[in-house]
Parts: structure tokens; C-alpha cells; sequence
């Protein structure tokens, strides 16, 4: 499985941003996705996941703001961002397992939120 991100940016605070992880490969292995991210000087920390079959999670810092979303053929999944905060901007990384547990990740895109 290959995972290509995009659509970070700068964008004023309580701004929207979309950001988009194109999925190649062994798609139909794929059982969880996910978006992290990692501030400057933190460790990477979960955004929000989904499953086929679960419904999303969201950690409490971007409940009620961001919204995980897929395509049914999982060609992409996406990580809309709303209402966004200073403390939100952090390179961005899509992530997915597979049925067999292996991890993939993305190549991370920079997210910068002006005050």
C-alpha cells in the first residue's frame, strides 16, 4: 500500500483546510485509517481513525471541528478541518493498517494556522 498526502497549507485561525491521502496498492487489505500529527518538538499524536465498519474516532482536541471521511472504493480518504486553531498547525500524516497489521504511512503535509 502506498499513501500520498496533500492539501495542507497555511490558513488564518478559524479557517478550514482539506486534506486528502490518495491510496494505491493492495487497497482492498486495508481495514483502519487514520490521520496524526506531529507539532514541532511533540510526538505524533492520533487525530482520527475509522475502520470499514466502525465509526469514526476523534480525539477530544478536534471533536466537533474535523470531520474523517472516505470514498467507497478507498481510492482516497480525507480529513476535513474546520474551525481551525494556532494549536492545530503540525505536519499532518495519513496513516492505514492492513489486514495483516502492517503499518503505512504517508509522507506528511504541513499544516500552519496564522493567529
Amino acid at each position: 500500500v502506498q499513501l500520498q498526502a496533500s492539501g495542507g497549507g497555511l490558513v488564518q485561525g478559524g479557517g478550514s483546510l482539506r486534506l486528502s491521502c490518495a491510496v494505491r496498492g493492495s487497497r482492498n487489505s486495508v481495514n483502519i485509517m487514520a490521520w496524526y500529527r506531529q507539532a514541532a518538538g511533540k510526538e505524533r499524536e492520533l487525530v482520527a481513525r475509522m475502520s470499514r465498519t466502525d465509526r469514526p474516532d476523534y480525539a477530544d482536541f478536534v471533536k466537533g471541528r474535523f470531520i474523517i471521511s472516505r470514498d467507497n472504493a478507498l481510492t482516497r480518504f480525507s480529513l476535513e478541518m474546520n474551525s481551525l486553531k494556532p494549536e492545530d498547525a503540525a505536519i499532518y500524516y495519513c496513516y492505514v493498517q492492513d489486514r495483516w497489521l502492517k503499518d503505512y504511512w504517508g509522507q506528511g503535509t504541513l499544516v500552519t494556522v496564522s493567529s
